[in-house]
């Protein structure tokens, strides 16, 4: 574990999508550094474990079931962060959704609208409640992916709102500014639950890491200190950006 400081002493943080993977190294940093933190997912199981092991590591943390596309759990999740804690200073919006490995032409309406709502819009709802409680200097982040910038065949219609997380960034710092930040994280390559047909074999997962530059995968440790980074005040200048995560992997020039 990286050594951390307390840059989010006396903060709050909301993380979505936050009991496993990208979206539990996030929460786990932000507490690390002294954020209380907010966790969520579908299952109360999950949250009660995840809190469980935040807990453990002396973190404040509160976790609470939401399923981001159901705007009763988000209006709850605003709520009852607001509640205990009186503020908002920090949303990650880290859920996302993979439904499909059809090809975008011969995608179903229904798959469509479901990462349309899950990846872009459940993102922009959760903030429409979140914006009257964040505080000044507060900061969004919002976790986009490599895929952003180079769909791939697999994950093509997952890629291209991963891509729409671009633009979101742009406008909504454009819009949330000057008080509060808005930028984005696209981890590259994170053996994650999510991401289990990476590791699936040693031979793919060979494969992968020699796509790098590093010659690794990424961890959930390193999308969190990029996460950590974007949301602190040592990023106090930066707004509308999106960060690549990816060791090495080409996303643009």
């Amino acid at each position: 574990m990286a050594n951390t400081g307390k840059r989010f002493q006396g903060k709050v943080a909301i993380v979505t999508a936050s009991t496993q993977g990208i979206g539990f190294g996030i929460a786990e940093r932000l507490g690390l550094e002294g954020a209380s933190v907010v966790i969520s997912s579908r299952r109360q199981k999950n949250v009660d474990e995840a809190v469980e092991k935040l807990k453990a590591r002396g973190i404040e943390a509160l976790g609470l079931v939401c399923h981001v596309s159901n705007a009763q759990h988000r209006k709850s999740l605003v709520e009852k962060t607001v509640q205990k804690y009186g503020k908002i200073d920090v949303v990650v919006s880290n859920a996302a959704a993979n439904p499909s490995v059809d090809p975008i032409l011969e995608t179903k309406e229904s798959v469509l609208d479901k990462l349309w709502e899950i990846n872009v819009k459940a993102s922009i709802l959760l903030l429409q409640d979140a914006a009257p409680h964040l505080q000044k200097g507060s900061s969004v982040i919002l976790i986009s992916s490599m895929a952003a910038y180079q769909p791939q065949a697999s994950m093509a219609m997952y890629g291209v709102t991963k891509t729409a997380l671009l633009g979101l960034t742009k406008a909504l710092a454009a819009e949330m500014g000057p008080d509060t930040r808005v930028n984005c994280v696209a981890p590259g390559i994170v053996p994650t639950h999510f991401a289990d047909f990476i590791t699936r074999t040693e031979e793919i997962r060979k494969a992968t890491e020699e796509k790098t530059l590093l010659n690794r995968l990424g961890t959930t440790e390193d999308m969190a200190a990029a996460t950590a980074f974007l949301a602190s005040d040592d990023a106090s200048y930066i707004t509308g950006e999106t960060l690549v995560v990816a060791g090495g992997i080409p996303s643009r020039l």
